[in-house]
C-alpha cells in the first residue's frame, strides 16, 4: 500500500507559477509510474502528466499543458512534483497525484490504486 501526500496548491493570478509536491511512503514500487490528474468543476477528472520513476524512459504530458508544466522527481525522498508556469484560468482544478506499476495507459484513473487527497489550484484572470 503507497500512501501519497500532496502540497503546493494555492490561489494564484494568471502567468503565475506554482509547485506541486506528492510525497510517497510506506511500501513503493523500485518503479512506479507517477502522475497527476486534475478535476476542474463539473468537469471529468484527466491526467495532465505522469513518469516513471525507475528512470530510462521519458515523461508524459496531455497536450494543453505541454511547455508549460514539467513532471520530476526527487527520488531519494521517494516525492514526484509538478511545476506549473504560466498558469491560465483553465487550470483551475483539484490537482490528484496517484500511482501503479508502469506508465501503460497512463491517462486511465481505473487503473491508479493509490492517490493523494488532492490540492487545490485556482487561477484568477
Amino acid at each position: 500500500q503507497v500512501q501519497l501526500v500532496e502540497s503546493g496548491g494555492g490561489s494564484v493570478q494568471a502567468g503565475s507559477s506554482l509547485r506541486l509536491s506528492c510525497a510517497a511512503s510506506g511500501y513503493t514500487y523500485r518503479g512506479n509510474c507517477r502522475a497527476w490528474f486534475r478535476q476542474a468543476p463539473g468537469k471529468e477528472r484527466e491526467g495532465v502528466a505522469a513518469m516513471y520513476t525507475g528512470g530510462g524512459v521519458g515523461t508524459y504530458y496531455t497536450d494543453s499543458v505541454k511547455g508549460r508544466f514539467t513532471i520530476s522527481q526527487d527520488v531519494a525522498k521517494n516525492t514526484v512534483f509538478l511545476q506549473m508556469s504560466s498558469l491560465k484560468p483553465e487550470d483551475t482544478a483539484v490537482y490528484y497525484c496517484a500511482a501503479k506499476p508502469t506508465c501503460a495507459a497512463w491517462t486511465a484513473m481505473s487503473l491508479y490504486n493509490s492517490w493523494g487527497q488532492g490540492t487545490q489550484v485556482t487561477v484568477s484572470s
